[in-house]
């Protein structure tokens, strides 16, 4: 399949890091990462295919994601990056680690895992009623405690984020609904058929040579701490964090301690 063209946001200058949302997810789920890396770095966010603005009209293959970024990063004319990568996008930064090794400086590893594994619990009909109640108020009036308590807490939200603040819903307001309504069935397709073919590459990770940083949510539903861990111990260069009381959209409940733990690593592992 012919690369498409991903809409792209490009914010501040210097050495690269192309930041790879999850599903479902768009380009501006990423502000918890680029509005702050961006005052050091480059950063490049696209929507990926079937996401955001980066629309289709066909069924494809997560095969197809790792042509359409290769091709992006042809046309900037880069030779070097940074991947951070959350979720899916943690999939798709080994997948250009291993194919391009020595074009990828360096991972970002964000509740993900080489084998992603979960352990979501069933899914009721009152979980779905409380979830759209929960999600339709907080979008008309963001964080507000009364929702959170009454319907947020017992809603599927309670299964994403383990800390319930008004941060934490701001952001599932701002960003999460709209890529949620911006998820084509195309690219859940693509999902759903990678993760019932036992998606693994866990076994290729000591290729992997540049430095990780792998970062968990201790109670991840989506994908589990433990996966994630694993994956850091098949890394050649790896650290690893593990947050307590925190699950799958841990950076929107704990960004500050996100934001400095990335930093240091930075400081450390890269400049």
């Amino acid at each position: 399949m012919e690369p498409l063209p991903l809409n792209l946001q490009i914010q501040g200058e210097g050495f690269p890091i192309l930041c790879l949302h999850g599903h479902p997810g768009s380009r501006q789920c990423m502000s918890v990462f680029t509005d702050y890396l961006s005052r050091r770095f480059q950063t490049l966010t696209p929507d990926l295919r079937g996401y955001g603005q980066s629309r289709t009209s066909q069924s494809f293959q997560m095969q197809d994601h790792l042509i359409d970024l290769e091709n992006l990063l042809d046309q900037l004319n880069i030779q070097h990056c940074l991947i951070l990568g959350w979720s899916l996008g943690g999939i798709l930064a080994l997948e250009l680690a291993l194919k391009f090794p020595q074009r990828i400086t360096g991972l970002i590893l964000v509740a993900t895992a080489a084998y992603p594994r979960g352990n979501h619990p069933p899914i009721t009909l009152l979980d779905n009623i409380y979830t759209g109640l929960a999600g339709i108020i907080n979008g008309f009036i963001p964080g507000w405690d009364w929702n959170i308590n009454t319907f947020g807490k017992r809603s599927l939200f309670r299964y994403l984020i383990q800390q319930h603040t008004p941060t934490a819903y701001q952001y599932l307001a701002r960003e999460a609904l709209p890529a949620y309504l911006q998820t084509s069935r195309y690219a859940t397709q693509a999902l759903n058929q990678a993760l019932r073919s036992r998606y693994n590459r866990q076994a290729d990770l000591d290729q992997i040579q540049c430095p990780c940083l792998v970062l968990a949510g201790e109670a991840d539903r989506h994908i589990t701490a433990e996966s994630s861990q694993a994956t850091a111990q098949h890394l050649q260069n790896a650290q690893f964090f593990c947050y307590p009381q925190t699950a799958h959209l841990f950076p929107w409940e704990i960004p500050q301690q996100v934001q400095s733990d990335i930093e240091n690593w930075l400081n450390t592992e890269i400049l």
